[in-house]
């Protein structure tokens, strides 16, 4: 299969969740192209058999690029079989609060955008302090003290589960 993985992201976890996942695919004897969205004009998403789309979660809310690619592309997106990456670290615990948030969130992009995507995984993403600003830092550890007190604030950490994301990816490509 040909499969277009498009992402969004910040601090850069979100492009190596797909790059990743690139690199499954790939090794499963598919053809995919790593399209980062905020260098997008016209993908050409019609040419794939499959889309993957992924952002990361900040303040409530997913990068505009996602926003706007997913406006422009929503009708031929409804055409293909289309899996959501949704990046946060509200995915790494377990809170039926934060889990419910990160519903709404993505329930308000499809809403925004006209997009519904066949399958939607929560994946956990980093902890990241060496790429912050000063503010970042500051809200980033009161959050990370609160959900992982163990965890030290000075150090980066990855949260992503890779062997359940390409379980998620094996999934939905059998689907």
């Amino acid at each position: 299969m040909k499969i277009l993985i498009g992402y969004a992201t910040t601090e850069g976890q979100t492009r190596k969740i797909c790059r990743h996942v690139a690199d499954h695919l790939i090794d499963g004897g598919h053809s995919v192209e790593l399209l980062p969205l905020s260098e997008s004009d016209d993908p050409g998403v019609a040419r794939f058999d499959r889309v993957i789309l992924a952002a990361s979660v900040h303040l409530g809310h997913y990068q505009q690029a996602l926003s706007d690619f997913v406006a422009d592309a929503a009708p031929l997106l409804a055409t293909l079989p289309t899996l959501f990456l949704s990046v946060s670290l509200s995915a790494a615990g377990h809170d039926a609060d934060d889990w419910r948030g990160l519903e709404t969130i993505a329930n308000e992009m499809t809403e925004a955008t006209g997009w519904t995507p066949d399958r939607v995984e929560q994946v956990a993403g980093a902890y990241t302090p060496s790429r912050y600003d000063i503010i970042r830092r500051f809200a980033m550890r009161r959050i990370i003290a609160a959900k992982d007190p163990g965890q030290d604030l000075t150090a980066d950490r990855e949260y992503t589960d890779w062997t359940g994301l390409d379980r998620a990816v094996d999934d939905w490509i059998a689907a």
